[in-house]
């Protein structure tokens, strides 16, 4: 055997002096902006765009009255955020009482808190839904009262941001279950529930919204017996639900045709019973695959909440509707909508935010 030997080697005994760094190669600016067509498009469409801005911020920030007594100084030409503060208990709580405003300030307040300490999936689990059941009935119990010495508010007297946040979430809530089950069933090898399930999922997705609330708030009383009776808050929340849990239950699907045949099948060769083998097995899967789907469904759900005002349904955008109806102000229906889209456009960035976190959480976790 013979030895390998180095017979060369090669260490610095010097200190190398120090040279100076490169110089920068900058790109002239003109050309950076219109070297080439795109950049030139580009910087042109930008340019067209600030342009087309500026009367906007004008009107909007410089021009604009932010606070005022007088109406009347909202003549001047620019947006009357003043309209916005002295109506915004209106705008946000409807014809709520004013007395008892402070019973769906407490509601929101304690959604927003059961929402955040929700957002962590380490907490997901049987305890955090009866959590939710609790919360929830607390928050209809505050909005209702009847109990405990509050005073009791009808339905048809809730109205604004709680009654956006309650329909968006409770018809989320509620028709994720159904939506789970229209999923499994659509998948199933029995003819009657996949029949079922595919008939009402297609039915319901064949239909838009605004019908399902006509068919809600118009026919479904003349369709329950003369004794029942539903306020036009549930009737709208059923039609919420229900679409949610259709559109829901195809997104659903989606995540199980993700999941291969060969882990139920090496469920039953170990002997665990289906329903098992879905619950804690398939389903967790099918989730963590579909969470942009099932974020966009739920954005979608918050923005269509505002198409119950159709039937009669005092929401949020009624409110500000409403509101910028009343004479004694200039007509300010664009500070109002403005007002009213930031708001929706908050819920809807947060949830996109969250779900964006949740998706690359779930991928590092399966690449660990």
């Amino acid at each position: 055997m013979t030895s390998l030997s180095i017979s060369h080697a090669h260490v610095a005994t010097d200190i190398l002096p120090a040279r100076q760094a490169p110089p920068i190669k900058r790109m002239p600016l003109l050309k950076m902006l219109f070297g080439d067509i795109l950049s030139a498009a580009l910087t042109t469409g930008a340019l067209m765009t600030i342009l087309a801005l500026m009367p906007a911020v004008q009107w909007g920030l410089v021009d604009a009255t932010w606070t005022t007594a007088d109406p009347a100084a909202c003549r001047d030409g620019g947006a009357c955020w003043a309209f916005v503060g002295a109506k915004l208990r209106f705008i946000l709580f409807g014809l709520y009482p004013p007395e008892a405003q402070w019973r769906p300030m407490i509601m929101m307040g304690l959604m927003v808190g059961m929402v955040l300490v929700s957002l962590s999936p380490a907490l997901w689990g049987r305890k955090l839904v009866i959590a939710w059941q609790v919360a929830v009935a607390m928050m209809l119990t505050l909005m209702w009262g009847g109990v405990a010495g509050l005073s009791f508010v009808p339905t048809s007297q809730w109205g604004g941001l709680p009654v956006t946040l309650l329909l968006a979430l409770l018809s989320l809530g509620c028709g994720f279950p159904f939506a789970v089950f229209l999923a499994l069933g659509r998948r199933s090898s029995l003819p009657i529930p996949s029949v079922l399930s595919v008939g009402l999922i297609e039915t319901v997705r064949g239909l838009p919204l605004v019908g399902l609330l006509f068919v809600a708030s118009i026919l479904l009383p003349l369709l329950l017996p003369p004794t029942w009776t539903i306020d036009k808050l549930g009737r709208t929340f059923a039609a919420l639900t229900v679409f949610a849990a259709a559109y829901l239950a195809e997104v659903i699907r989606g995540g199980l045709q993700a999941i291969p045949a060969g882990q139920i099948e090496a469920a039953k060769a170990l002997g665990i019973p289906h329903w098992k083998a879905i619950q804690h097995i398939v389903m967790p899967q099918a989730i963590q695959k579909v969470i942009p789907p099932l974020t966009n469904t739920a954005i979608v759900m918050v923005k269509n909440t505002s198409l119950v005002m159709i039937v009669g349904v005092f929401d949020m955008l009624s409110a500000g509707r409403s509101a910028a109806m009343d004479p004694t102000w200039p007509a300010p229906y664009r500070e109002a909508y403005l007002f009213v889209g930031l708001i929706y456009f908050a819920l809807c960035v947060a949830i996109s935010y969250y779900a964006r976190w949740l998706e690359l959480r779930v991928k590092a976790k399966d690449y660990r």
